[in-house]
């Protein structure tokens, strides 16, 4: 029998859009403080076990459907490449990178989003303008670097950028192939999985690097401790949480929109807290970026090509099966 999945109400969109505008603009703020004393794998290890363990344990008081093997396989793999490829990669480069910084290039995501479902089987080729976009990103992203600069201020860590980047094209794998696994999980449980299967591949990459014998309790700041709680139960269980539900119930395009205010808050943040610099160039590759990301997600015909299969369309919420 044919199960209809009601749409969720427009208010429910609205907060969920609101809380990973904000809350995952302030999360690379987060990770910066909480790497200045703690190792940034292990770091992550253990934020998304400890957030994916809570979670796991409410799902399963409230009696929520466990997840077949084959669902705790795909998100196990989304799970790695999601947190293990996506969040490692940018808490190990934000020792090096400001957050404001880090955010900005993270704002070229819609691009690599686009890229994989494009190369993803049956995907479609995005059209000029799009492809116009995406060049515009990476404009954007190399004006922020900057190599040919050699003024005052301090030249950015290529080494962290490349990471950021390489972060970018794992979370967006992740993130088509969630779209694309059947039967899906429900949309929290998923997310309890993805954050357990990641951390433990968190973990292992934390052990190789030695960062468990590098770790020292009784020298982890009091700003690093709080900002990692405020990881746990802000920007993981709260912020990644929402963003599966959204990307079960909206379009990996407009999802993406969370581009366009992240980077701000994160710069106004890193600048307020963490007295990091804006200097013009920041400016100027901000609006690059920007301008880039409103070109790739704005696109009807690339919105539609991003629909999930048997989910919400771009303009309609057809019945799904389960």
């Amino acid at each position: 029998m044919i199960a209809v999945e009601k749409r969720p109400p427009p208010s429910a969109f609205l907060l969920a859009f609101a809380a990973i505008y904000l809350i995952w603009g302030s999360t690379y703020l987060g990770i910066r403080v909480a790497v200045q004393t703690i190792p940034p794998f292990l770091m992550a290890a253990a934020r998304f076990f400890c957030a994916g363990l809570l979670l796991l344990a409410f799902l399963k008081a409230k009696k929520v459907a466990w997840p077949t093997p084959k669902q705790w396989r795909d998100n196990a793999i989304v799970g790695t490449f999601l947190l293990l490829g996506g969040n490692g990669l940018v808490a190990w480069a934000e020792q090096t990178v400001p957050s404001g910084i880090t955010a900005l290039v993270i704002g070229v995501q819609p691009v690599f989003m686009v890229m994989t479902e494009w190369a993803w089987p049956g995907g479609l080729r995005p059209n000029w303008a799009v492809m116009v976009g995406m060049a515009l990103g990476f404009v954007g992203v190399a004006w922020l670097a900057a190599p040919w600069e050699t003024g005052a201020a301090q030249p950015l860590s290529i080494a962290g950028l490349v990471g950021i980047l390489c972060a970018c094209g794992f979370w967006a794998f992740g993130s088509i192939y969630l779209r694309h696994a059947k039967p899906s999980a429900p949309p929290f449980m998923a997310s309890a999985v993805q954050m357990l299967m990641g951390s433990l591949a968190l973990a292992f990459v934390a052990a190789v690097r030695g960062e468990f014998g590098l770790v020292d309790v009784s020298r982890i700041s009091g700003h690093s401790w709080f900002a990692f709680v405020y990881l746990i139960l802000i920007g993981s269980l709260v912020g990644f949480s929402t963003f599966a539900w959204l990307m079960k119930h909206s379009t990996p395009a407009r999802v993406a929109t969370y581009a366009y205010v992240n980077p701000v808050v994160a710069v106004i943040l890193g600048y307020l807290l963490l007295d990091e610099p804006i200097s013009r160039r920041t400016v100027f590759g901000a609006i690059i970026i920007v301008v880039a990301v409103v070109i790739v997600t704005t696109q009807k015909t690339k919105a539609k090509a991003l629909a999930p299969p048997g989910g919400p369309g771009a303009d309609a919420a057809p019945a799904r099966t389960r």
